[in-house]
């Protein structure tokens, strides 16, 4: 067997492929006395078929199947030995001349090869790096919403805007009197801040246990089936027969209190002890909220770091003729009258693709176990936050992240996740960063289209 390669030019090759009968012979020979051995022929006895029946049946298809076979891996052997930067896949040219009863082959394959990216991850390079400034309404949202979390519900005297209210509820005719054999739910439960409808919010504002409150429980909703049984407590076939008025007679307000600020509290919040008084509670929901902003930041310079390096790279030369034939194999739907268009939205994504591993590469970007296993900490630790728990135990969080990494695709998002950190972290430590602290506004921003701003 001959393997050889043959540059064309910076980003186009071949590779000619030859084979002798004596590289695939013995291995025709073999799927031959397999087939023989164990394929059942009519009128024969297992394994009894002549050889030269089996032969004559099977033996151009085996030796199709072993010539092809013998080629694939001597192309992709070689292209793994000599480490060539090849793209997609080598696209075989067209051999009209083909006959698989001859001895010898010779196959030629066009191949598609990447170009020599500069190193641009150096000090040279500056890229703008945005941290979002952590304001005091910042702080006192935070706090708001981690005490609401924390809190507790009890008895109210008056309605609030998030109270639940507990009463008997009576449908009404078109005079406003109960209607005959109409629902009455003495149970009923209704949420206003959730109601779809400002009107009947507006019904329940500052109404007392034993006020009677006429409302339409359709318009709260819109007419959602599925909340209009639920509320009435009945089937949702039935929900269009009640589109009327209803009477609430309030009998219980429960209302929502918040959280103490008081060592328990503290101690909930960021651990035993850690925070002692109010001005360290305030200093700690800063650092938690820069932490937090911290990832929209770094968002922002992954995509700036992007922009800045396919700039300092400039335009860069592509195979394109060979990745049009390559695209045009994977998918039958692409013909010559749309792979030019499908070519041009797929290209910028395959040089970016060409100059990030390049960077990666000078960079030594490795993703190891303990690297996934970091990313897996990181989902469970942001998990238990969206629940309030700020400070869930580690072995829970190991215990969650375990659970994330046994998952095939959570492993692949992993993988996926643990590249992108490990490779922008590179790149903020490699060049010089801009520095800048903005507003909230400000960074929002920066993600409008030029022709929007």
């Amino acid at each position: 067997m001959d393997v050889k390669f043959e540059r064309l030019s910076e980003v186009n090759g071949l590779i000619t492929v030859s084979l002798a009968e004596a590289d695939y012979a013995d291995k025709v020979k073999k799927q031959l006395k397999d087939i023989a051995k164990n394929h059942v022929e009519k009128g024969f006895r297992p394994g009894a078929a002549p050889k030269s029946l089996i032969e004559k049946k099977y033996g151009t298809a085996v030796k199709y199947d072993v010539v092809n076979k013998t080629v694939s891996d001597a192309l992709f052997d070689y292209v793994k030995e000599q480490k060539l930067p090849v793209l997609g896949n080598p696209v075989p040219e067209a051999n009209d001349n083909f006959d698989i009863n001859n001895a010898e082959f010779t196959f030629v394959f066009k191949v598609g090869l990447a170009p020599e990216i500069p190193n641009k991850v150096n000090k040279d390079l500056t890229v703008p790096y945005y941290t979002i400034e952590v304001t005091d309404e910042m702080i006192d949202n935070q706090s708001e919403g981690m005490r609401r979390r924390m809190g507790e519900q009890v008895k109210g005297d008056v309605t609030e805007p998030d109270a639940l209210v507990k009463g008997e509820m009576v449908e009404l005719d078109a005079e406003g009197n109960p209607l005959a054999e109409g629902i009455v739910q003495p149970r009923g439960i209704v949420a206003p801040k959730y109601f779809k409808s400002e009107e009947q919010r507006k019904l329940f504002e500052e109404k007392h246990v034993g006020d009677v409150v006429v409302f339409n429980p359709w318009e709260t909703c819109e007419g959602n089936p599925t909340e209009l049984s639920s509320m009435l407590n009945i089937g949702k076939d039935d929900v269009e027969a009640h589109k009327g008025n209803f009477a609430m007679t309030i009998s219980e307000i429960i209302v929502l209190r918040p959280a103490e600020l008081n060592q328990e509290y503290f101690d909930n919040v960021f651990g035993k002890d850690k925070v002692h008084n109010e001005e360290e509670y305030r200093a700690a929901l800063k650092e938690m909220i820069a932490n937090q902003l911290m990832a929209d930041s770094n968002y922002r310079f992954s995509i700036d770091a992007k922009d800045a390096l396919i700039k300092a790279v400039g335009d860069i030369d592509l195979p394109d003729d060979i990745l049009k034939d390559y695209l045009r194999m994977q998918n039958e739907a692409l013909n010559e009258e749309n792979i030019e268009k499908e070519y041009a939205e797929a290209r910028p994504q395959l040089v970016w693709q060409i100059i990030r591993d390049r960077a990666a590469e000078t960079l030594g970007i490795k993703i190891e176990e303990a690297d996934l296993l970091n990313v897996a900490r990181l989902i469970a630790r942001n998990q238990f936050a969206q629940y309030g728990m700020t400070s869930a135990p580690e072995e829970s969080i190991d215990r969650l992240a375990q659970e994330i990494m046994k998952d095939k695709k959570s492993r692949e998002r992993l993988i996926e996740q643990s590249f992108d950190m490990k490779f922008y972290e590179g790149v903020h430590n490699a060049v010089t960063l801009d520095e800048k602290t903005v507003s909230v506004a400000d960074f929002n921003a920066l993600f409008t289209a030029p022709e929007e701003a």
